[in-house]
């Protein structure tokens, strides 16, 4: 919902994602996370606890949208990442889920330090019932007394977020074990799942595998998805730990799960200190050896023939095994029991599973660079996704519009769509922004149809090596070229405006198409307005590279169209 009333279950990639996710597995869980709220809700305050009643009915619409226009059943609802929660808010969201007949659908808190949601929870029983999962964001594989007083399911809601080396796979596949042993946690999540983003904007390439090269087709199944498949494979969302699980003699972890219906999964992991630090946490020092490690089986499970074995070895290419099948283990002839030899960063999953398959990808194209010369009109009828290819917007949302009082040349065109500021998650900027094409990139030449709507206030921008984008956009330097529909331009070296190269009266006005033509060559820059030189000689020592963009003085509506970038690095 971009405004009051409005509303669109269409929107984003997520709907996609989802689905086919569904396809490939019908029972994976489904879980949604505000990471921020449309700025109506906030009553002109960066705060959604306004009103209560509220922002649940824009929660809950959601989750009904999802069922009616997608039929997804979202399985798990959170509050606000790594921001604070209302407990009032906590309840109102329950009982309003429990309204519509939502009562399957449950709520993890609060997604981000385990305290104060524990205490909260211990001292208010309403909450405490209202509440199914903690969920705590990179706990560093511990937990606090609080959290485990409440009895509830406790999880790693976030965690990795590290470069997909081995590195990262390392760091992956210690927590994965190390969750559960040292902080009882039964869940741990991955952000993020696919690193489908520029990647030298924030946290670039910390997926659990790479795709971010769409114009190419690219992409890399990195080790951290087959660390993945050591645990994703051989256990399923019901199974249960088994409580003899801990930490090996010289380093090192293992745990066990079962079905409660025979079947047996042991993951051991020796991942090293070096090679698996994550992002976050600080990891205190410890040492991993060679070791020998025997595992007895008792009980109904001493009864288990064979086990399938797995086993993965980050690290030096020659010596590297990524989700290799090793030969099955005959119990039978050895008492019940079995000894692994043990290097460090190796991983081995033990199971009574027979299901485990490396399986195969399609080849991946050749890695190529964002194309030199790229356009865009934005003619698209009826557009599978809202947004507009390659481009990535850090403040504010670029879709797909279609002017119905214009069937000519601008018939077609990408708007933002944002007419107030958001509650954010991060420090957005004050102009909205979208990116677009390769950071490399220090020569180019950038041409675009801009249509300010906003009369007075209105003012739109075209730029070219934009070093910024993420949480840090606010900061982004770059050349700027702004028209405002006061009749002025200006051209600044940065998106906030503060470092101004050159400014004066021009002849524009709202609701009129213009062509910005912004190139940038070495230290040199000039603008051009409708095929006229505006500005020229503007010299620019910094930033030496960066993308393309375009966007908005503030969060207003604008339209661009027939864009067109030509690049040398």
């Amino acid at each position: 919902m971009h405004y009051t009333l409005d509303e669109n279950y269409f929107r984003g990639y997520e709907w996609w994602l989802m689905k086919e996710a569904k396809k490939r597995n019908p029972n994976i869980i489904l879980m949604a996370l505000p990471w921020s709220f449309p700025g109506w809700l906030g009553k002109g305050f960066n705060w959604p606890y306004i009103n209560l009643q509220l922002t649940a009915y824009y929660v809950v619409s959601w989750i009904v949208g999802a069922k009616h226009y997608h039929d997804l059943d979202i399985d798990y609802i959170g509050i606000w990442n790594e921001r604070s929660f209302d407990i009032n808010y906590i309840k109102v969201l329950r009982k309003m889920l429990n309204h519509q007949g939502l009562q399957r659908v449950k709520i993890i808190a609060s997604d981000n330090l385990w305290e104060p949601i524990s205490s909260s929870m211990l001292f208010d029983p309403e909450l405490l019932k209202a509440i199914d999962v903690i969920g705590a964001h990179y706990p560093g594989t511990h937990t606090v007394l609080n959290a485990k007083l409440t009895k509830k399911k406790l999880w790693s809601s976030e965690d990795f977020s590290t470069l997909n080396s081995d590195v990262g796979a390392g760091c992956w596949a210690r927590i994965l074990n190390q969750n559960y042993i040292n902080g009882y946690m039964t869940s741990t999540i991955a952000w993020n799942l696919v690193a489908a983003y520029y990647e030298e904007l924030p946290y670039g390439r910390c997926g659990l595998m790479t795709a971010q090269e769409p114009w190419s087709g690219h992409y890399i199944v990195e080790s951290p998805i087959w660390v993945s498949a050591h645990t994703a494979q051989f256990t399923q969302p019901g199974w249960h730990y088994l409580k003899t699980v801990g930490h090996l003699e010289k380093g090192g972890s293992y745990v066990a799960l079962t079905d409660g219906l025979g079947n047996l999964t042991i993951i051991v992991e020796t991942m090293s200190h070096k090679h698996s630090m994550c992002i976050r946490p600080f990891l205190p020092y410890y040492n991993v050896s060679q070791q020998l490690a025997t595992f007895v089986l008792k009980g109904s499970f001493s009864e288990i023939p064979e086990l399938q074995v797995w086993y993965t070895k980050l690290g030096k290419p020659s010596r590297r095994f990524l989700f290799k099948q090793l030969d099955s283990l005959w119990l039978l002839d050895k008492k019940n029991s079995f000894t692994l030899e043990l290097q460090e960063d190796e991983l081995f999953t033990l199971t009574t599973l027979t299901t485990g398959r490396k399986g195969f990808y399609p080849f991946s194209p050749k890695s190529k660079p964002f194309p030199s010369t790229y356009k865009d009109d934005f003619n698209v009828d009826y557009p599978f996704v809202n947004e507009a290819p390659y481009f990535a917007d850090q403040t504010g949302v670029f879709e797909y519009y279609t002017n119905t009082d214009d069937p000519g040349e601008h018939h077609f065109t990408l708007r933002q769509v944002l007419n107030q500021r958001p509650i954010t998650w991060a420090a957005d900027a004050s102009s909205t922004i979208s990116i677009i094409g390769n950071y490399q990139w220090a020569n180019m030449t950038i041409k675009c149809d801009v249509y300010m709507e906003a009369p007075e206030r209105g003012g739109v921008f075209i730029a070219g090596r934009v070093n910024k984008g993420g949480i840090l956009i606010r900061s982004a330097t770059g050349v700027f070229f702004w028209i405002f529909a006061n009749g002025s331009y200006r051209v600044t070296g940065d998106l906030a405006g503060w470092i101004v190269y050159a400014s004066g009266r021009v002849d524009v006005t709202a609701q009129k198409w213009y062509t910005l033509i912004l190139a940038i060559k070495g230290h040199s820059s000039f603008g051009m307005l409708n095929g006229k030189t505006l500005w020229e000689n503007v010299h620019v020592n910094y930033p030496r590279n960066g993308w393309a963009a375009i966007g908005t003085h503030s969060f207003q509506f604008a339209q661009f169209d027939n864009f067109y970038v030509e690049a040398t690095h």
